[in-house]
């Protein structure tokens, strides 16, 4: 069955309820845009910190996260009769496609840094700030609203069967090592951005 139970990633993915897994995975990215409003705030940019965190929200926030929900979650609460248009699910797939165009706007942001483009780190800060609220809001919908239905409306054999299909989805993307070392890339952030970063650009 599920090989999560001796991760000991501290992200619930030991849980035999889908919704826990997913609630533990939503504790790391908060920790990540914690991280990245700290680094935000300071004049200079630490350019490491950023693409890494980028490197985070990319393949775990976005990869590996929205990943379940889309191909696993949203589907299965859909054929239980949660409305997609103008429903819950609609909305979080909708936030979820912003996110990835602020990232894409991250990303435009350091490179355009990186060339001495004026104004590039202001871009990047509004853009990480608004992603920021984003996701912390999209998390608080998801935990408050959607998660809530979606405990009332799966079954015992359906909250089983789909933690299996999240396993099966782990597998495919590198397994449970990859999954760890992108919470281990969180708890790094977390570390980093309480440092003063060394050569970072204004």
């Amino acid at each position: 069955m599920s090989n999560h139970h001796s991760s000991g990633c501290g992200c619930s993915c030991g849980s035999t309820n889908p919704i826990e897994v997913l609630k533990g995975e939503h504790r790391v990215i908060e920790s990540v845009l914690e991280s990245m409003e700290r680094a935000a705030a300071r004049p200079a940019v630490d350019m490491a910190f950023f693409r890494d965190a980028i490197d985070f929200l990319r393949n775990f926030a976005d990869g590996c996260h929205h990943a379940k929900e889309e191909d696993q979650l949203f589907p299965r609460l859909e054929s239980l009769g949660v409305p997609r248009d103008g429903g819950p699910i609609g909305c979080m797939l909708d936030e979820h496609t912003q996110g990835r165009a602020l990232i894409q706007r991250m990303i435009a942001a350091l490179d355009q840094i990186e060339r001495g483009v004026l104004g590039a780190a202001d871009d990047l800060r509004a853009a990480a700030g608004l992603y920021i609220g984003l996701l912390r809001k999209h998390i608080w919908k998801e935990d408050h609203v959607l998660f809530e239905m979606a405990n009332r409306a799966l079954s015992h054999d359906a909250r089983r069967d789909l933690v299996a299909a999240f396993d099966s989805a782990e597998e495919a993307k590198g397994g449970m090592a990859r999954h760890q070392q992108y919470i281990e890339l969180a708890s790094r952030l977390h570390v980093r951005s309480h440092v003063e970063p060394q050569g970072a650009q204004a």
